[in-house]
């Protein structure tokens, strides 16, 4: 009963005028750079950080939320009609997606996409509403020691499951977290690691390094692509799957869905993973695997719907620990904590017209996407014809009328472009950019509570292994890098994020 009085308040919220017109703005922004290539929603969402400024919490986080899972869906369209994945997640929709429509049933692959991704989506949505308040409840019986246990395993879980090499991924993490150690102390008032600079005694704004690494670096990354005309393959067609596509992309679109929903509550999971092995555990279980790659309705199905599950299950740990599980999850603590709003557990006593309203529009946002996608496909077509040379500088020049906005200081605009030439070189050596974000904003808050449980227990360490809760989370770290330097799942991990085809 109370459920239902939380949704109705939801509804209430999300139904507003000015927060639909906000989902209805995420949802436009996320397709329009899930189909244009070369630009996702990490960049994007940093880029708009500081207009949160400027907009009420509620409406802020809606349309930045949009702007995530609407990215998904406009990712599919490119990955489809012209083999170019607008986004990072859709690079498996290519494989099958992309054939279906070189075998002239472009519009059914779309519509297999779209409807795959509104049924994670719903799914998913519900179980953010169905689990979020019961992992609150839990949530409340945290102290500092279990707090800090569950930040070092949300690290540990980004390390092992990010797609790139597992040493780099640990350093990038480690820089963060010292990134983070820039600035005034807590406790003390003293300023350290500043180097005598100023504008850093208030430490290293989260803006400032996320528009540098994903925003700048990226632009500077999309230059040195040639500016070609892209060829549609055929025409769109019918958007309606015949009866024997049908029947083999439903059962991979519940699969899909399950894995996605599971995988993006894990920190570091994200659609990006959930795409890759929805798409291993389909050719593995397909009595045609022979057929993947060459234009199989499951090959399609199951991905899309995977990634969009795992997009929305993402904000679990989000809303109901505080504690980001992908670089976009913690692009939206930092929209949170401008707005004075501390994530965790108490957003949902506290804040509970966000907590509800983002979650209610979450469910109206995958419906607007239903109509975004399908029926306006001919102008996602058009898009895909605007030139970077002139996208690119349009992008440049927001970004920095973006991170002036910040302070007002022109030393934000050096640290940005710094940043973004850092990230450019960690482009270059492979490096991800992700794990770099997530220590920048979970270091501070890992020292913080690190220390306060020293000073509750008098300087004893033995307080991380002593309290249940605490010592259960580092074993479950502990049990992660085990697993993950067993030879044999070493080398599934290694194959999962390869492109099959």
């Amino acid at each position: 009963m109370e459920l239902f009085e939380h949704l109705a308040l939801g509804f209430s919220v999300a139904l507003s005028m000015e927060n639909i017109v906000y989902c209805l703005l995420g949802c436009l922004l996320g397709t329009l750079i899930g189909v244009l290539p070369g630009i996702g929603p990490v960049p994007t969402i940093a880029m708009l950080l500081p207009i949160t400024y400027v907009l009420p919490p509620v409406a802020g986080l809606i349309m930045l939320a949009g702007i995530y899972y609407g990215a998904q869906y406009g990712g599919s369209t490119t990955a489809i009609l012209v083999a170019l994945p607008g986004e990072t997640a859709a690079v498996v929709t290519v494989l099958d997606g992309h054939q279906m429509a070189r075998n002239g049933r472009a519009g059914a692959a779309l519509a297999i996409a779209a409807l795959g991704s509104f049924f994670a989506g719903c799914v998913a949505t519900i179980l953010l509403a169905g689990f979020a308040p019961p992992l609150a409840e839990v949530a409340f019986k945290f102290g500092p020691a279990e707090y800090f246990s569950l930040m070092v395993l949300g690290l540990i879980g980004a390390v092992v499951l990010a797609s790139g090499s597992l040493p780099k991924a640990i350093c990038m993490i480690l820089l963060g977290l010292l990134l983070g150690m820039i600035g005034t102390d807590v406790n003390s008032g003293v300023a350290r690691y500043d180097f005598g600079i100023p504008e850093l005694q208030d430490g290293i704004d989260f803006a400032v390094v996320a528009m540098g690494v994903f925003g700048f670096s990226e632009i500077m990354t999309n230059l040195e692509l040639k500016d070609q005309r892209v060829d549609i393959t055929g025409k769109v067609g019918s958007l309606y799957p015949n009866k024997q596509e049908f029947k083999e992309a439903w059962p991979a679109c519940v699969r899909g869905t399950a894995l996605g929903s599971a995988l993006g509550i894990l920190p570091g999971g994200g659609a990006v993973l959930s795409s890759f092995a929805s798409y291993t555990l389909e050719k593995k279980i397909s009595k045609n695997p022979e057929r993947f790659g060459k234009g199989h309705p499951a090959g399609l199905a199951g991905p899309e719907s995977a990634n969009n599950a795992a997009a929305q299950t993402s904000f679990i740990p989000l809303l109901t620990l505080g504690i980001p599980g992908n670089a976009v999850t913690a692009l939206m603590i930092g929209a949170m904590t401008i707005h004075n709003i501390q994530p965790g557990p108490q957003v949902m006593t506290s804040h509970p017209e966000l907590f509800w309203g983002l979650i209610v529009s979450m469910w109206i946002g995958n419906l607007m996407l239903i109509i975004l996608n399908l029926p306006l496909v001919g102008l996602w077509i058009k898009l895909l014809r605007v030139p970077y040379r002139i996208l690119f500088p349009a992008i440049l020049v927001f970004c920095t009328i973006g991170v002036y906005s910040l302070n007002y200081n022109v030393f934000d605009i050096w640290m940005t472009a710094a940043f973004g030439f850092i990230g450019y070189v960690w482009a270059k050596l492979k490096c991800e950019g992700a794990p770099l974000l997530l220590g920048l904003v979970l270091g501070p808050m890992m020292e913080e509570n690190f220390r306060r449980a020293l000073l509750l227990a008098r300087g004893d360490y033995t307080t991380f292994v002593t309290r249940p809760l605490s010592l259960s989370l580092l074993v479950a770290a502990a049990f992660l890098v085990v697993l993950v330097a067993l030879p044999s799942i070493k080398k599934k991990r290694q194959e999962t994020f390869v492109e099959e085809g």
